[in-house]
């Protein structure tokens, strides 16, 4: 048990690390790596408190770097799907949410052959409430949100700071989620605060990181965290 509790901290500080330094990539490494080690809605349900303060830590980082506007609007449909997706991914047997799992690492994969997902910037409210019925189910979503913010012009911290607010708003709906389903309880909160004070950690970590790496670099460790993610995929579905 302490060993399994040492390697969940440091997954944690792995993924405010990186998530903090790409802007996307942290939370899906470390659920993939905890469906590997436990099961898919074990490690749904584990993140969830974890990702939830890890994002809220980030966001009061950069809270001055928000962009409001587009982040109401993402906000608007994530929270209304991720209460959907949660509700229903506690319903689900484990091989459909490793399943939804891989599918969403191959779509991040898909990153490192040029592959690149835009939504018309009219449609934030819809792609929100996709993203929210993506994360509850098989984590990832940052691979949706992060092409729109784009689109929107946002990069560097605003991006980051954009980024982590939808991403709390869309932890926040499923682990009400979770709960009504009947699939959080005491202990599950616990061990999510435990990951969580792990990525708070690698946020810090990460923040320093980030300001001495140049924009090309922060690109180069998004692309190598997507294949990673492939990968634990591919583990976690075997």
């Amino acid at each position: 048990m302490l060993a399994m509790g040492m390697g969940t901290a440091v997954l944690g500080l792995i993924a405010g690390v990186i998530t903090t330094v790409a802007g996307m990539g942290g939370g899906m490494v470390l659920l993939l790596a905890l469906a590997a080690l436990t099961d898919p809605l074990t490690a749904l349900t584990l993140t969830a408190p974890a990702l939830l303060l890890g994002n809220l830590h980030r966001l009061w980082l950069y809270r001055g770097w928000v962009s409001r506007d587009v982040a109401l609007r993402l906000i608007g449909g994530a929270v209304p799907g991720a209460l959907a997706g949660g509700l229903v991914a506690t319903a689900l047997p484990p091989w459909v949410l490793s399943t939804a799992m891989l599918a969403m690492a191959a779509l991040a994969g898909s990153r490192l052959l040029g592959v690149r997902i835009q939504a018309p910037l009219g449609a934030a409210v819809p792609m929100g409430l996709l993203c929210g019925i993506v994360i509850a189910t098989s984590g990832g979503a940052g691979v949706l949100v992060g092409p729109f913010l784009l689109a929107r012009g946002l990069s560097g911290t605003a991006y980051v700071s954009t980024a982590a607010s939808v991403a709390a708003a869309m932890h926040c709906g499923r682990l009400v989620a979770y709960g009504l389903g009947g699939a959080t309880d005491s202990s599950t909160l616990l061990g999510g605060l435990g990951l969580a004070v792990a990525i708070a950690a690698g946020n810090i970590v990460g923040d320093r990181l980030r300001r001495r790496l140049a924009e090309g670099q922060q690109g180069r460790v998004q692309h190598g965290v997507m294949a990673l993610c492939v990968g634990l995929a591919v583990v976690g579905m075997w």
